[in-house]
């Protein structure tokens, strides 16, 4: 047994590759696009590092040539929902006995493995499965994910390493336990990074996990699943269990040794499952952590001193890039008329120019959505605005399923800041702007901040530093994640802890120790060296 004190190796951002062409980086992806394109593999449940086989298959194509299938995965079921949850327990108990350094070394070597051998894979999985562009796929399940495997780790022996205080005679100590029973983690589509942090994270501090992740993100987190199992986690400690959630939610969250929960996804979803946990309170052994991330109606206010090429790039690159599948991306804008005025026709050009398609195409700086169902959805808030009065579609609008499921950036304009599409979620390529008189700035902070019941990321652009101060101040509580003079997206493990409150969710910051210490559950324990042996106290004496 190592008796040392040791300390995790100091943890930093993974460099991002560029995928110029005639790179080592693009070669690399390309084969391996090319791979996983001409094969259809079939993904089983991962149960106590068991290959479980339903025989109900589901397929998994690319969005963006919806006709193309690139795998089949075995849809799990309220039995295989028992099943993992069995594993979990069972696997907890050597997993939560185990040193915190050798949990710790299970993740480092995880990060590891997906910078050197693993990277094209998880990288490829998602572009072909969730319609990325290189270089989205790259920050995402590359980069992201090792820094929060990294970052963790020393998150984690930061937080073993506080301890209180031991006056002469004592010790006091605190123990950082797993939480009762398991964790279920239930992940989105949009990002591999943050679907493989939902359960590794809780995994960390001892707890196990059920992994119930996105049907439409399935392909990616296999490959993950794979990762880990080769980077040493022991059986059992993440069982990868794809599915529908309305049908595995329920047996999960029944558990009497439901411990926790570590979603990202809708805030309706979200909802659902809490008041769900609540209505089974009389069931469980410990109270649950449930820590969420939700929505977004992310928004970008623009001062009359904005600067208006960094404004019109932010409100590309944060409307549109991955389509504006992003819970951060901006979907409101408001815009002083003196901007506008000079901004108007650039930004509209700008949009028109956007090339999208395909993702091995690498001029595209868009891919399709993600479904069928979010078509339909950003088709019907397209219509609507054609004959909503006082809204006009500035630029993009077109649709079309024949092959892939793209929608064009699309620049709503509106008269009336209370709009529909600049109060709720579509998670798609609509931005929403309106222009509002330069003088009415205070104005424009309260309806930005009254608007929306969201509160995850916002931007302010000005040059004057009295405007910065002034949206500082009325935005406080508007965005966990607030941005000067730069798109809201993009925050970066390590520096810009993410997660925001109101319906945007429970604000516990992934990537941060705060999310860590979600998953644990203190002990404070106290050694006196020469205990007392007489009851009395010395105010009781007669002289």
């Amino acid at each position: 047994m190592n008796d040392a004190i040791v300390r995790v190796p100091k943890p930093y951002n993974e460099p991002v590759f560029a995928y110029a062409p005639g790179s080592s980086e693009r070669a690399s992806v390309e084969a391996e696009l090319d791979r996983m394109a001409g094969e259809e593999i079939e993904i089983p449940c991962i149960i106590g590092g068991q290959r479980v086989k339903t025989g109900r298959l589901e397929p998994i194509v690319m969005p963006h040539n919806h006709g193309h299938v690139l795998a089949r995965f075995h849809v799990a079921g309220p039995g295989e929902v028992e099943r993992a949850i069995a594993a979990a327990l069972d696997a907890k108990r050597e997993w939560e006995a185990m040193s915190w350094q050798s949990r710790v070394a299970v993740f480092l070597r995880a990060a590891e493995l997906l910078a050197g051998p693993y990277r094209m894979t998880l990288n490829a999985a998602t572009m072909l499965g969730q319609s990325k562009t290189c270089h989205q796929a790259e920050i995402d399940a590359a980069c992201e994910l090792i820094d929060f495997w990294r970052f963790n780790c020393a998150y984690a022996e930061g937080l073993y390493a506080q301890q209180p205080s031991s006056p002469p005679g004592m010790w006091n100590m605190v123990e950082l336990r797993p939480l009762e029973g398991y964790v279920f983690a239930l992940t989105p589509f949009n990002f591999t990074a943050i679907a493989a942090n939902l359960p590794t994270a809780p995994a960390l501090m001892g707890n196990t996990a059920v992994w119930k992740p996105s049907e439409s993100q399935t392909l990616a987190a296999y490959y993950t699943a794979l990762l880990l199992e080769e980077a040493g986690l022991p059986p059992g400690v993440v069982n990868f269990i794809p599915g529908f959630g309305p049908e595995l939610a329920g047996p999960a969250l029944e558990h009497p040794s439901f411990g926790g929960l570590h979603f990202t996804g809708s805030t309706q979803v979200f909802r659902s499952l809490w008041q769900r946990v609540g209505q089974n309170l009389d069931r469980y052994r410990s109270y649950p952590r449930l820590v969420g991330e939700t929505g977004g109606k992310d928004f970008i206010v623009a001062h009359a001193s904005a600067d208006d090429d960094a404004l019109i790039t932010a409100i590309v690159r944060g409307g549109y890039e991955y389509q504006g599948q992003k819970c951060s991306a901006v979907s409101r804008v408001y815009v002083a008329a003196s901007v506008w005025q000079r901004i108007e026709e650039k930004l509209v050009d700008t949009i028109a120019s956007i090339a999208m398609g395909d993702v091995r195409d690498y001029r595209n700086f868009m891919a399709a959505v993600i479904k069928r169902a979010a078509f339909d959805r950003h088709v019907a808030a397209i219509e609507a605005a054609r004959t909503a009065s006082g809204v006009r579609i500035a630029a993009g609008g077109e649709t079309d399923a024949s092959i892939g499921w793209f929608v064009r950036p699309t620049l709503l304009v509106v008269d009336d800041p209370g709009y529909q599409t600049m109060k709720e979620e579509l998670f798609g390529p609509i931005v929403t702007l309106h222009v509002y008189p330069d003088q009415k700035y205070s104005d424009v902070l309260e309806i930005v901040d009254q608007t929306s019941p969201y509160g995850l990321t916002g931007a302010v652009f000005a040059r004057e530093r009295g405007a910065i101060d002034q949206a500082m101040a009325a935005l406080r509580h508007s965005a966990g994640n607030f941005y000067i003079n730069d798109k809201p997206t993009g925050a970066v493990v390590g520096q810009q802890p993410f997660g925001g409150a109101r319906a945007s969710g429970t604000d516990d910051k992934a990537g941060s120790p705060w999310n860590l210490l979600r998953f644990a559950a203190p002990r404070t324990i106290k050694e006196t060296f020469v205990p007392p042996t007489d009851y009395r106290y010395s105010f009781m004496s007669d002289s």
